[in-house]
Protein backbone atom coordinates (compact mmCIF):
# COMPACT_ATOMS: atom_id res chain seq x y z
CA UNK A 1 0.00 0.00 0.00
CA UNK A 2 1.11 3.64 -0.86
CA UNK A 3 1.97 5.64 2.11
CA UNK A 4 -0.02 7.99 3.96
CA UNK A 5 0.15 11.87 2.88
CA UNK A 6 1.29 13.61 5.69
CA UNK A 7 -2.11 16.08 4.62
CA UNK A 8 -5.60 14.56 3.59
CA UNK A 9 -7.02 16.75 1.19
CA UNK A 10 -10.27 15.08 -0.73
CA UNK A 11 -12.53 16.86 -3.19
CA UNK A 12 -16.54 16.05 -4.89
CA UNK A 13 -16.15 17.70 -8.40
CA UNK A 14 -19.71 17.02 -9.84
CA UNK A 15 -20.35 18.48 -13.16
CA UNK A 16 -24.03 21.07 -13.26
CA UNK A 17 -25.71 18.94 -15.52
CA UNK A 18 -28.91 17.69 -13.39
CA UNK A 19 -30.06 17.95 -9.42
CA UNK A 20 -27.80 16.15 -7.56
CA UNK A 21 -27.96 12.55 -7.73
CA UNK A 22 -28.29 10.89 -4.97
CA UNK A 23 -24.86 8.74 -5.80
CA UNK A 24 -23.21 11.46 -6.36
CA UNK A 25 -24.34 12.05 -2.55
CA UNK A 26 -22.91 9.07 -1.32
CA UNK A 27 -19.32 9.34 -3.09
CA UNK A 28 -18.95 13.19 -1.21
CA UNK A 29 -20.13 11.55 1.86
CA UNK A 30 -17.02 9.45 1.58
CA UNK A 31 -14.45 11.68 0.69
CA UNK A 32 -16.06 14.28 3.64
CA UNK A 33 -15.85 11.48 6.08
CA UNK A 34 -12.14 10.70 4.85
CA UNK A 35 -10.89 14.20 4.92
CA UNK A 36 -12.74 15.00 8.27
CA UNK A 37 -11.19 11.81 10.17
CA UNK A 38 -7.60 12.70 9.26
CA UNK A 39 -8.10 16.48 9.77
CA UNK A 40 -7.96 17.24 6.64
CA UNK A 41 -9.60 19.58 4.04
CA UNK A 42 -12.67 18.28 1.57
CA UNK A 43 -13.09 20.51 -1.16
CA UNK A 44 -15.77 21.47 -3.81
CA UNK A 45 -15.04 21.94 -7.35
CA UNK A 46 -17.44 22.08 -10.30
CA UNK A 47 -16.49 20.35 -13.49
CA UNK A 48 -19.13 22.64 -15.61
CA UNK A 49 -16.79 22.39 -19.47
CA UNK A 50 -20.17 19.85 -20.92
CA UNK A 51 -21.81 23.32 -22.44
CA UNK A 52 -24.29 21.01 -24.45
CA UNK A 53 -25.29 19.57 -20.92
CA UNK A 54 -25.30 22.34 -18.28
CA UNK A 55 -28.37 22.93 -16.63
CA UNK A 56 -29.05 26.09 -15.07
CA UNK A 57 -30.10 26.19 -11.27
CA UNK A 58 -27.72 22.64 -11.06
CA UNK A 59 -24.70 24.38 -9.40
CA UNK A 60 -27.16 26.02 -6.88
CA UNK A 61 -29.21 22.64 -5.78
CA UNK A 62 -25.22 21.16 -5.25
CA UNK A 63 -24.25 23.74 -2.81
CA UNK A 64 -27.68 23.43 -1.49
CA UNK A 65 -27.82 19.61 -1.10
CA UNK A 66 -24.15 19.59 0.51
CA UNK A 67 -25.09 21.90 3.31
CA UNK A 68 -28.56 19.98 4.11
CA UNK A 69 -26.72 17.26 4.08
CA UNK A 70 -24.14 18.77 6.88
CA UNK A 71 -21.28 18.09 4.48
CA UNK A 72 -19.47 21.43 4.79
CA UNK A 73 -16.80 21.81 2.45
CA UNK A 74 -13.50 23.99 3.28
CA UNK A 75 -13.04 25.48 -0.03
CA UNK A 76 -15.39 25.64 -3.30
CA UNK A 77 -16.59 28.10 -5.68
CA UNK A 78 -18.27 30.41 -2.77
CA UNK A 79 -16.12 29.86 -0.32
CA UNK A 80 -12.46 31.39 -0.84
CA UNK A 81 -9.89 29.06 -1.09
CA UNK A 82 -6.24 28.98 -1.80
CA UNK A 83 -6.09 27.06 -4.96
CA UNK A 84 -9.44 29.02 -6.99
CA UNK A 85 -11.05 29.51 -9.00
CA UNK A 86 -12.86 26.50 -8.23
CA UNK A 87 -15.08 26.25 -11.32
CA UNK A 88 -13.56 24.30 -14.30
CA UNK A 89 -14.92 27.28 -16.40
CA UNK A 90 -13.03 29.90 -15.42
CA UNK A 91 -9.77 27.80 -15.53
CA UNK A 92 -9.44 27.42 -19.03
CA UNK A 93 -6.21 28.94 -20.19
CA UNK A 94 -4.24 26.75 -17.13
CA UNK A 95 -5.84 24.14 -19.22
CA UNK A 96 -4.33 25.13 -22.90
CA UNK A 97 -0.91 26.25 -21.18
CA UNK A 98 -0.78 22.57 -19.84
CA UNK A 99 -2.09 20.90 -22.86
CA UNK A 100 0.38 23.04 -25.07
CA UNK A 101 3.47 21.71 -22.81
CA UNK A 102 2.44 18.85 -23.11
CA UNK A 103 2.20 19.20 -27.01
CA UNK A 104 6.07 20.89 -26.89
CA UNK A 105 7.09 17.84 -24.56
CA UNK A 106 6.09 15.33 -27.71
CA UNK A 107 3.59 13.41 -25.33
CA UNK A 108 0.73 14.91 -27.40
CA UNK A 109 0.20 15.99 -30.85
CA UNK A 110 -2.42 18.39 -32.85
CA UNK A 111 -5.24 16.55 -34.86
CA UNK A 112 -6.80 18.08 -37.87
CA UNK A 113 -9.77 14.96 -38.17
CA UNK A 114 -13.30 16.10 -38.76
CA UNK A 115 -16.32 14.11 -37.77
CA UNK A 116 -16.83 12.65 -41.06
CA UNK A 117 -13.34 11.36 -40.73
CA UNK A 118 -13.48 10.14 -37.50
CA UNK A 119 -16.80 8.37 -38.31
CA UNK A 120 -15.04 6.59 -41.52
CA UNK A 121 -12.29 5.41 -39.37
CA UNK A 122 -15.03 3.79 -36.59
CA UNK A 123 -16.81 1.90 -39.39
CA UNK A 124 -13.40 0.46 -41.05
CA UNK A 125 -12.27 -0.49 -37.87
CA UNK A 126 -15.51 -2.02 -37.06
CA UNK A 127 -16.27 -3.93 -40.06
CA UNK A 128 -13.02 -5.14 -39.47
CA UNK A 129 -13.61 -6.52 -36.03
CA UNK A 130 -11.09 -4.38 -34.33
CA UNK A 131 -12.10 -2.04 -31.16
CA UNK A 132 -12.78 1.31 -32.30
CA UNK A 133 -9.54 3.89 -31.37
CA UNK A 134 -7.99 6.53 -33.26
CA UNK A 135 -5.89 5.37 -36.16
CA UNK A 136 -3.17 8.19 -35.28
CA UNK A 137 -2.71 9.57 -38.66
CA UNK A 138 -2.21 12.89 -38.05
CA UNK A 139 0.81 11.92 -35.28
CA UNK A 140 2.69 11.41 -37.90
CA UNK A 141 2.37 14.88 -39.91
CA UNK A 142 5.07 17.07 -41.28
CA UNK A 143 5.78 19.81 -38.58
CA UNK A 144 5.73 22.42 -41.64
CA UNK A 145 2.14 20.53 -42.19
CA UNK A 146 1.08 21.85 -38.88
CA UNK A 147 2.26 24.93 -38.76
CA UNK A 148 0.43 25.55 -42.06
CA UNK A 149 -2.87 24.27 -40.65
CA UNK A 150 -2.93 26.28 -37.26
CA UNK A 151 -2.01 29.54 -39.25
CA UNK A 152 -5.37 29.04 -41.23
CA UNK A 153 -7.42 28.32 -37.81
CA UNK A 154 -8.03 24.80 -39.57
CA UNK A 155 -9.38 23.20 -36.23
CA UNK A 156 -8.54 20.79 -34.41
CA UNK A 157 -8.09 18.70 -31.17
CA UNK A 158 -4.80 18.18 -28.59
CA UNK A 159 -4.36 14.17 -28.31
CA UNK A 160 -2.13 12.42 -26.01
CA UNK A 161 0.22 10.12 -27.20
CA UNK A 162 -0.51 6.88 -25.46
CA UNK A 163 3.00 4.49 -25.08
CA UNK A 164 2.83 1.52 -26.81
CA UNK A 165 3.23 -1.84 -24.75
CA UNK A 166 3.26 -0.20 -21.33
CA UNK A 167 1.77 -1.97 -18.56
CA UNK A 168 0.40 0.24 -15.66
CA UNK A 169 -0.14 -0.56 -12.71
CA UNK A 170 -1.36 1.19 -9.49
CA UNK A 171 -2.75 0.35 -5.98
CA UNK A 172 -6.94 1.18 -5.69
CA UNK A 173 -7.58 1.22 -1.55
CA UNK A 174 -10.85 -0.48 -2.21
CA UNK A 175 -9.93 -2.91 -5.15
CA UNK A 176 -6.53 -3.30 -4.19
CA UNK A 177 -3.34 -3.86 -7.24
CA UNK A 178 -5.13 -3.00 -10.53
CA UNK A 179 -3.18 -3.28 -14.17
CA UNK A 180 -3.59 -2.12 -17.34
CA UNK A 181 -2.49 -2.48 -20.96
CA UNK A 182 -1.37 0.78 -22.40
CA UNK A 183 -2.06 -1.07 -26.04
CA UNK A 184 -6.13 -0.70 -24.67
CA UNK A 185 -6.23 2.65 -24.41
CA UNK A 186 -7.24 5.35 -27.22
CA UNK A 187 -4.93 8.62 -27.80
CA UNK A 188 -7.25 10.49 -25.65
CA UNK A 189 -8.40 13.95 -26.71
CA UNK A 190 -7.06 16.36 -24.30
CA UNK A 191 -8.23 20.03 -25.47
CA UNK A 192 -11.41 20.39 -27.62
CA UNK A 193 -12.04 22.39 -30.69
CA UNK A 194 -13.62 24.91 -29.11
CA UNK A 195 -10.87 25.60 -26.33
CA UNK A 196 -12.45 23.49 -23.44
CA UNK A 197 -10.69 20.68 -21.62
CA UNK A 198 -12.05 16.92 -21.69
CA UNK A 199 -12.83 15.66 -18.39
CA UNK A 200 -9.12 13.80 -18.15
CA UNK A 201 -6.96 16.87 -18.83
CA UNK A 202 -8.64 19.08 -16.49
CA UNK A 203 -9.44 16.67 -13.26
CA UNK A 204 -5.32 15.82 -13.74
CA UNK A 205 -4.49 19.10 -13.36
CA UNK A 206 -6.67 20.66 -11.29
CA UNK A 207 -6.30 17.58 -8.49
CA UNK A 208 -2.44 18.36 -8.89
CA UNK A 209 -2.79 22.26 -8.18
CA UNK A 210 -5.20 22.08 -5.68
CA UNK A 211 -2.87 19.82 -3.57
CA UNK A 212 -5.71 16.55 -3.73
CA UNK A 213 -4.20 13.65 -2.31
CA UNK A 214 -6.93 11.10 -2.49
CA UNK A 215 -9.47 10.73 -5.45
CA UNK A 216 -12.50 9.21 -4.62
CA UNK A 217 -15.02 8.15 -7.42
CA UNK A 218 -17.47 5.57 -8.90
CA UNK A 219 -15.78 1.93 -10.59
CA UNK A 220 -16.80 3.56 -13.96
CA UNK A 221 -14.07 6.20 -13.74
CA UNK A 222 -11.86 3.01 -13.51
CA UNK A 223 -10.92 2.58 -17.14
CA UNK A 224 -9.96 6.39 -17.69
CA UNK A 225 -7.70 6.08 -14.21
CA UNK A 226 -4.49 4.44 -16.88
CA UNK A 227 -4.65 7.96 -19.02
CA UNK A 228 -4.68 9.95 -15.73
CA UNK A 229 -1.39 8.04 -14.42
CA UNK A 230 0.43 8.79 -17.52
CA UNK A 231 -0.88 12.39 -17.17
CA UNK A 232 0.72 12.56 -13.79
CA UNK A 233 3.57 10.94 -15.48
CA UNK A 234 3.80 13.22 -18.22
CA UNK A 235 3.73 16.19 -16.03
CA UNK A 236 6.34 14.50 -13.40
CA UNK A 237 4.00 15.07 -11.51
CA UNK A 238 3.39 12.73 -8.25
CA UNK A 239 -0.49 11.04 -8.36
CA UNK A 240 -2.80 11.16 -6.05
CA UNK A 241 -4.14 7.56 -4.11
CA UNK A 242 -7.00 6.18 -5.72
CA UNK A 243 -10.40 4.44 -4.65
CA UNK A 244 -13.20 3.52 -6.95
CA UNK A 245 -16.06 3.20 -5.15
CA UNK A 246 -18.98 0.71 -5.88
CA UNK A 247 -22.04 1.47 -7.91
CA UNK A 248 -25.19 2.37 -6.72
CA UNK A 249 -27.88 -0.34 -8.00
CA UNK A 250 -31.86 -0.45 -8.54
CA UNK A 251 -33.32 -3.34 -6.52
CA UNK A 252 -33.20 -5.41 -9.80
CA UNK A 253 -29.45 -4.63 -9.75
CA UNK A 254 -29.70 -2.52 -12.85
CA UNK A 255 -27.46 0.82 -12.37
CA UNK A 256 -29.58 3.47 -10.34
CA UNK A 257 -29.75 6.51 -13.38
CA UNK A 258 -31.33 9.80 -13.33
CA UNK A 259 -34.17 8.14 -15.79
CA UNK A 260 -35.67 5.26 -13.64
CA UNK A 261 -36.67 6.07 -10.28
CA UNK A 262 -36.43 8.82 -7.64
CA UNK A 263 -32.72 9.31 -7.95
CA UNK A 264 -32.19 12.83 -6.81
CA UNK A 265 -31.71 14.39 -3.32
CA UNK A 266 -33.77 16.82 -4.45
CA UNK A 267 -36.95 14.44 -4.57
CA UNK A 268 -36.16 13.32 -1.11
CA UNK A 269 -35.72 16.48 0.73
CA UNK A 270 -39.36 17.46 -0.64
CA UNK A 271 -40.84 14.24 0.58
CA UNK A 272 -39.16 14.96 3.79
CA UNK A 273 -36.72 12.66 4.46
CA UNK A 274 -34.21 14.21 7.23
CA UNK A 275 -30.49 14.42 6.34
CA UNK A 276 -28.97 12.35 9.56
CA UNK A 277 -31.06 9.06 8.00
CA UNK A 278 -30.02 9.94 4.47
CA UNK A 279 -26.37 9.88 5.75
CA UNK A 280 -26.79 7.10 7.63
CA UNK A 281 -28.35 4.83 4.54
CA UNK A 282 -25.43 6.17 1.99
CA UNK A 283 -22.76 5.44 4.94
CA UNK A 284 -23.81 1.93 4.56
CA UNK A 285 -24.24 1.74 0.72
CA UNK A 286 -20.79 0.27 0.09
CA UNK A 287 -19.40 0.35 3.68
CA UNK A 288 -20.12 -2.17 6.30
CA UNK A 289 -18.53 -1.54 9.64
CA UNK A 290 -17.92 -4.85 10.35
CA UNK A 291 -20.59 -4.77 13.52
CA UNK A 292 -24.47 -5.08 14.28
CA UNK A 293 -24.68 -1.89 14.24
CA UNK A 294 -27.19 0.14 12.37
CA UNK A 295 -27.61 3.58 13.82
CA UNK A 296 -24.85 5.96 13.46
CA UNK A 297 -24.41 9.60 14.26
CA UNK A 298 -22.38 11.51 11.73
CA UNK A 299 -19.75 11.99 14.68
CA UNK A 300 -19.51 8.09 14.93
CA UNK A 301 -19.14 7.38 10.79
CA UNK A 302 -16.24 9.80 11.31
CA UNK A 303 -14.34 7.80 13.80
CA UNK A 304 -15.39 4.72 12.02
CA UNK A 305 -15.50 5.02 8.20
CA UNK A 306 -12.50 3.02 6.42
CA UNK A 307 -11.94 2.56 2.74
CA UNK A 308 -10.90 -0.92 3.41
CA UNK A 309 -14.07 -1.61 4.12
CA UNK A 310 -15.69 0.00 1.35
CA UNK A 311 -17.49 -3.38 -0.62
CA UNK A 312 -16.44 -3.85 -4.26
CA UNK A 313 -19.94 -5.11 -5.66
CA UNK A 314 -22.57 -2.83 -6.38
CA UNK A 315 -24.16 -1.63 -3.65
CA UNK A 316 -28.18 -2.15 -3.67
CA UNK A 317 -30.88 1.31 -2.85
CA UNK A 318 -32.66 -0.49 -0.50
CA UNK A 319 -35.95 1.93 0.05
CA UNK A 320 -37.74 0.34 2.96
CA UNK A 321 -34.50 0.53 4.60
CA UNK A 322 -34.34 4.43 4.00
CA UNK A 323 -37.88 4.53 5.11
CA UNK A 324 -36.91 2.32 8.66
CA UNK A 325 -34.01 4.49 9.14
CA UNK A 326 -35.88 7.94 8.36
CA UNK A 327 -39.06 6.71 10.56
CA UNK A 328 -36.33 6.19 13.25
CA UNK A 329 -34.75 10.00 13.58
CA UNK A 330 -38.34 11.29 13.00
CA UNK A 331 -39.37 9.31 16.18
CA UNK A 332 -36.47 11.44 17.93
CA UNK A 333 -37.74 14.99 17.21
CA UNK A 334 -38.95 16.60 19.83
CA UNK A 335 -42.16 17.34 19.86
CA UNK A 336 -42.03 21.46 19.26
CA UNK A 337 -39.58 20.72 16.63
CA UNK A 338 -41.51 18.34 14.58
CA UNK A 339 -44.45 20.33 14.96
CA UNK A 340 -42.19 23.51 12.74
CA UNK A 341 -41.32 21.04 10.11
CA UNK A 342 -44.59 19.23 9.52
CA UNK A 343 -46.42 22.56 9.22
CA UNK A 344 -45.28 22.81 5.45
CA UNK A 345 -46.33 19.61 4.34
CA UNK A 346 -50.40 19.85 6.28
CA UNK A 347 -50.07 23.41 4.52
CA UNK A 348 -49.24 22.11 1.09
CA UNK A 349 -52.07 19.56 1.61
CA UNK A 350 -54.24 22.08 1.62
CA UNK A 351 -55.34 21.01 5.56
CA UNK A 352 -54.32 24.08 7.42
CA UNK A 353 -53.83 27.93 6.46
CA UNK A 354 -52.66 30.51 8.87
CA UNK A 355 -54.81 32.95 9.81
CA UNK A 356 -53.30 35.54 12.26
CA UNK A 357 -51.83 33.95 15.83
CA UNK A 358 -54.47 30.61 14.50
CA UNK A 359 -54.93 28.13 11.86
CA UNK A 360 -57.70 27.75 9.86
CA UNK A 361 -58.92 24.25 8.48
CA UNK A 362 -62.06 23.39 7.01
CA UNK A 363 -65.25 25.22 7.08
CA UNK A 364 -63.40 28.13 8.58
CA UNK A 365 -63.25 26.44 12.14
CA UNK A 366 -59.97 27.66 13.65
CA UNK A 367 -57.61 25.50 15.64
CA UNK A 368 -54.58 26.94 17.72
CA UNK A 369 -50.73 25.39 17.74
CA UNK A 370 -51.03 23.31 20.48
CA UNK A 371 -53.73 21.29 18.42
CA UNK A 372 -51.55 20.60 15.45
CA UNK A 373 -48.77 19.53 17.65
CA UNK A 374 -51.10 16.82 19.13
CA UNK A 375 -51.78 15.67 15.84
CA UNK A 376 -48.09 15.70 14.96
CA UNK A 377 -46.97 13.90 18.19
CA UNK A 378 -49.82 11.08 17.90
CA UNK A 379 -48.83 10.84 13.82
CA UNK A 380 -44.71 10.62 14.33
CA UNK A 381 -44.53 6.90 14.90
CA UNK A 382 -46.69 6.43 11.25
CA UNK A 383 -44.63 8.60 9.53
CA UNK A 384 -41.90 6.91 7.05
CA UNK A 385 -41.25 10.71 5.80
CA UNK A 386 -42.60 14.00 6.66
CA UNK A 387 -44.53 14.23 3.43
CA UNK A 388 -46.99 11.46 4.79
CA UNK A 389 -48.61 13.52 7.38
CA UNK A 390 -50.74 15.75 4.45
CA UNK A 391 -52.82 11.67 3.96
CA UNK A 392 -52.46 9.81 7.15
CA UNK A 393 -53.78 12.77 9.16
CA UNK A 394 -56.38 14.25 7.08
CA UNK A 395 -59.23 12.61 8.41
CA UNK A 396 -58.46 15.02 11.67
CA UNK A 397 -59.36 17.81 9.21
CA UNK A 398 -62.64 16.77 7.67
CA UNK A 399 -64.37 13.22 7.82
CA UNK A 400 -63.30 11.29 4.62
CA UNK A 401 -66.45 9.15 2.90
CA UNK A 402 -66.31 5.70 3.97
CA UNK A 403 -68.36 2.23 3.80
CA UNK A 404 -70.53 1.39 6.09
CA UNK A 405 -69.15 -2.37 5.38
CA UNK A 406 -66.26 -0.66 7.12
CA UNK A 407 -67.57 0.07 10.49
CA UNK A 408 -68.14 -4.02 10.63
CA UNK A 409 -66.04 -6.02 12.91
CA UNK A 410 -65.26 -9.20 11.83
CA UNK A 411 -69.13 -11.37 11.89
CA UNK A 412 -70.59 -9.07 14.49
CA UNK A 413 -73.90 -8.51 13.35
CA UNK A 414 -74.51 -4.81 12.09
CA UNK A 415 -77.10 -5.05 14.94
CA UNK A 416 -74.74 -5.22 17.56
CA UNK A 417 -72.18 -2.74 16.15
CA UNK A 418 -75.01 0.16 15.92
CA UNK A 419 -75.88 -0.86 19.66
CA UNK A 420 -71.97 -0.33 20.85
CA UNK A 421 -72.05 3.14 18.54
CA UNK A 422 -75.18 3.78 20.79
CA UNK A 423 -73.06 3.06 24.02
CA UNK A 424 -70.44 4.90 22.96
CA UNK A 425 -72.38 8.15 22.30
CA UNK A 426 -74.01 7.87 25.27
CA UNK A 427 -70.61 7.96 27.19
CA UNK A 428 -69.06 10.47 25.16
CA UNK A 429 -71.76 12.71 25.81
CA UNK A 430 -71.36 12.61 30.05
CA UNK A 431 -67.61 13.03 29.74
CA UNK A 432 -67.16 16.51 31.11
CA UNK A 433 -65.32 18.90 28.48
CA UNK A 434 -62.51 19.98 30.80
CA UNK A 435 -62.25 16.32 31.21
CA UNK A 436 -62.25 15.06 27.82
CA UNK A 437 -59.04 13.25 27.81
CA UNK A 438 -57.95 9.74 25.94
CA UNK A 439 -56.81 9.02 29.63
CA UNK A 440 -60.35 9.47 30.47
CA UNK A 441 -62.20 7.98 27.53
CA UNK A 442 -60.35 4.95 28.09
CA UNK A 443 -61.01 4.31 31.71
CA UNK A 444 -64.62 4.62 30.73
CA UNK A 445 -65.19 2.95 27.60
CA UNK A 446 -62.70 -0.33 27.83
CA UNK A 447 -64.83 -1.89 31.11
CA UNK A 448 -67.94 -1.23 28.80
CA UNK A 449 -65.99 -2.96 25.69
CA UNK A 450 -64.98 -6.03 28.08
CA UNK A 451 -68.60 -6.27 29.27
CA UNK A 452 -69.57 -7.51 25.45
CA UNK A 453 -67.06 -9.99 25.28
CA UNK A 454 -65.71 -8.39 22.58
CA UNK A 455 -63.62 -5.67 22.42
CA UNK A 456 -63.40 -5.46 19.02
CA UNK A 457 -66.89 -4.85 18.56
CA UNK A 458 -66.67 -1.96 20.14
CA UNK A 459 -63.12 -0.29 19.57
CA UNK A 460 -63.21 -0.95 15.98
CA UNK A 461 -66.42 0.37 15.06
CA UNK A 462 -65.67 3.71 17.27
CA UNK A 463 -62.22 3.99 15.35
CA UNK A 464 -63.31 4.03 12.30
CA UNK A 465 -66.47 6.12 13.10
CA UNK A 466 -63.78 8.64 14.14
CA UNK A 467 -61.35 8.34 11.27
CA UNK A 468 -63.24 6.69 8.52
CA UNK A 469 -60.42 5.03 7.85
CA UNK A 470 -59.22 0.86 7.59
CA UNK A 471 -55.79 2.24 9.45
CA UNK A 472 -55.53 4.90 11.32
CA UNK A 473 -54.13 5.58 15.44
CA UNK A 474 -56.27 4.38 18.72
CA UNK A 475 -59.96 5.55 19.21
CA UNK A 476 -58.83 7.58 22.47
CA UNK A 477 -56.07 9.80 20.97
CA UNK A 478 -58.35 10.42 18.26
CA UNK A 479 -61.14 11.38 20.34
CA UNK A 480 -59.29 13.41 22.27
CA UNK A 481 -57.69 15.63 19.16
CA UNK A 482 -61.14 15.88 17.62
CA UNK A 483 -62.61 17.27 21.23
CA UNK A 484 -66.15 16.08 22.18
CA UNK A 485 -68.46 17.78 19.75
CA UNK A 486 -66.78 16.61 17.04
CA UNK A 487 -65.98 12.70 18.11
CA UNK A 488 -69.59 12.45 19.18
CA UNK A 489 -70.72 14.33 15.65
CA UNK A 490 -68.65 11.64 14.03
CA UNK A 491 -70.54 8.74 15.90
CA UNK A 492 -73.91 10.29 14.97
CA UNK A 493 -72.78 9.61 11.48
CA UNK A 494 -71.63 6.05 11.60
CA UNK A 495 -74.67 5.23 13.21
CA UNK A 496 -76.88 6.71 10.63
CA UNK A 497 -74.65 4.06 8.32
CA UNK A 498 -76.15 1.32 9.69
CA UNK A 499 -79.86 0.15 9.00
Amino acid sequence: MEKQPPVVRTRFAPSPTGFLHIGSLRTALYSWLLARQHGGQFILRLEDTDLKRYVPGAASAIYNGLKWAGLNYDEGPDIEGPYGPYVQSQRLEIYKKHAHELVEKGLAYYCFCDEATLEKIRQEQIAAKKAPKYDRRCLNLKKTDVEKKLKENTPHVIRMKIPENRKIEFYDLVRGKMSYNSGEIDDQILLKSDGYPTYHLAVVVDDHLMNISHVTRTEEWLPSTPKHILLYEFFGWEAPQWAHLPLLLNADKTKMSKRKGDVTLENYIKKGYLPEAMINFLAFLGWNPGTEKEIYSIDELIKDFSLNKVHKAGAVFNAEKLNWLNSYYIKQIEPDKLTEICIPYLEEADLIKKNGSEWEIADGIKKDLKWIKKIAALEKDRLEFLAQIGENAKFFFKLPAYEKELLIWKETPAEKIKESLEKVKTIISEINEKDFSKEKIQEIIMPEAEKIGNRGAMLWPLRVALSGQKNSPGPFEIAEILGKDESKKRIEKAIEKIV
